[in-house]
């Protein structure tokens, strides 16, 4: 099967908080990134999400990777694909969103 991917893919292991607005206000979910680019993301989390479901997305990019300051980016995205996966003997969800829009904020407001 041929690549489909335009944007490039970078295999970043970071933590990352994803809420389903459209569920109960407040209810988020942690997990990690496995890999991230401008247009999309995959992440492991504990429960079950849904296929099209719609996303927020928080994620801090620490100042070792970005050779600057941490930059936070808060994103709004729609999940495309999720799949069961087992990892240290748990069952987790593997899950993949396309962003649709996001904002990045560096240096103190990254830590807020």
């Amino acid at each position: 099967m041929a690549e489909r991917r335009v944007a490039r893919r970078y295999d970043l292991s970071l933590p990352v908080i994803i809420r389903v607005p459209t569920e109960r206000a407040g209810d988020s979910q942690q997990g990690k990134t496995r890999d991230v680019s401008t247009r999309g993301l995959y992440f492991v989390v504990d429960e079950k999400m849904e296929s099209g479901s719609q996303v927020d997305i928080t994620l801090t990019i620490p100042a070792e990777i970005t050779h600057g300051s941490d930059v936070l980016i808060r994103a709004l995205g729609k999940v495309v694909r999720v799949e069961r996966r087992m990892e240290d003997g748990n069952a987790r969800m593997g899950v993949a969103a396309v962003i649709e829009r996001y904002d990045m904020f560096r240096g103190k407001a990254a830590r807020a």
